[in-house]
């Protein structure tokens, strides 16, 4: 079997600073860590996964943007279901509160999907020995996991039912500019391109994920001397926030505009909102227990990408053929 003298010759360092990195003890640069993390790796070695209850700890952190959302309530209920069967305790924060909880003498391992929280900050949790389980973004880093939606290929999904619906003409409100959003509005954009629709600029509206940014976005839209068939919003709270201010202004939805979202959150089922179904509980479910796994000598961090599928409801409407059922 390997052991550390080998894993110093092929890194090119001393034995005691491949056995501190692996024991989390130095303030070895990021390069060397990861150098040391990766031959460890490919030559099999075990890396001692218990020193990460050193202080005794079976708690997990769960940090997210805020709590204006009904975002996060499928992931807490995955999350809590596993953690607590396996006898892990379970604590939730916000970005501003997450670098005081974020250390080894209270918390075992953290989930994280927080715009506001950096990968830098990140790394250096996860050189603290701490794993990070992240579900808003890949990072490419030692001991950072990603488990994240294919919001590519369910965004493609979805417009290309509605071109295929009838739709024509577009407005598109993004949320902040993260890898969610990203990805999204590339699918959005590709699929319009490939059908050989012109989408302006000015027909892209920023919000910040929350439902008054949508409501904010249907006011400038409302202004516009000719509106577009169709808003696509990157999530629901944006679309929720938009469908609201429209009706409050005598429009009706699908007929004078229609409105899409991503997410599939408890309201949109109630408003028949036409969206994007991400099995947020099984994403926090499968979370911790990747985390847990990690912590017990048994998980790896390799990414973890998981499907979502459209939910056709009335918020959009066929132009050229019956109504989607």
């Amino acid at each position: 079997m390997p052991g550390i003298r080998d894993i110093a010759e092929r890194a090119g360092v001393s034995i005691s600073t491949v056995s501190n990195v692996l024991h989390h003890k130095n303030s070895a640069s990021a390069e060397t860590r990861e150098r040391i993390f990766s031959i460890a790796a490919e030559l099999g070695y075990e890396i001692p996964d218990a020193k990460l209850h050193a202080k005794g700890t079976r708690t997990i952190i769960f940090n997210l943007s805020d709590f204006d959302t009904l975002y996060y309530l499928d992931i807490l209920h995955g999350i809590s279901d596993y953690a607590y069967a396996k006898g892990y305790s379970f604590l939730i924060c916000t970005g501003g509160n997450f670098s005081h909880y974020a250390d080894p003498e209270l918390v075992c391992g953290c989930i994280i999907n927080d715009v506001n929280t950096g990968n830098s900050e990140l790394k250096k949790i996860a050189d603290k020995g701490i794993p990070v389980i992240t579900l808003d973004r890949e990072i490419g880093y030692p001991r950072i996991k990603s488990i994240v939606v294919n919001n590519y290929a369910a965004e493609k999904q979805l417009i290309e039912g509605l071109i295929e619906m009838g739709y024509q003409s577009f407005a598109f409100l993004g949320g902040i500019n993260t890898e969610d959003n990203r990805d999204r509005y590339a699918a959005f954009r590709d699929v319009l391109k490939e059908n050989g629709l012109s989408f302006a600029r000015n027909q892209y509206y920023e919000g910040d994920w929350r439902e008054k940014s949508g409501a904010q976005a249907a006011r400038l839209i409302m202004l516009s001397e000719k509106m577009p068939e169709l808003l696509v919003c990157a999530n629901d709270m944006m679309a929720i926030g938009a469908i609201r201010k429209f009706r409050e202004n005598g429009l009706r939805i699908p007929e004078d505009i229609g409105v899409v979202g991503f997410d599939d959150v408890i309201v949109s089922r109630y408003t028949e909102l036409t969206t994007v179904a991400v099995p947020d509980y099984e994403r926090g479910f499968l979370a911790a227990q990747a985390l847990i796994d990690i912590l017990e000598g048994k998980g790896d961090f390799e990414t973890v990408r998981i499907g979502a599928r459209v939910k056709w409801r009335k918020s959009a409407k066929a132009f050229r053929k019956n109504e989607v059922k």
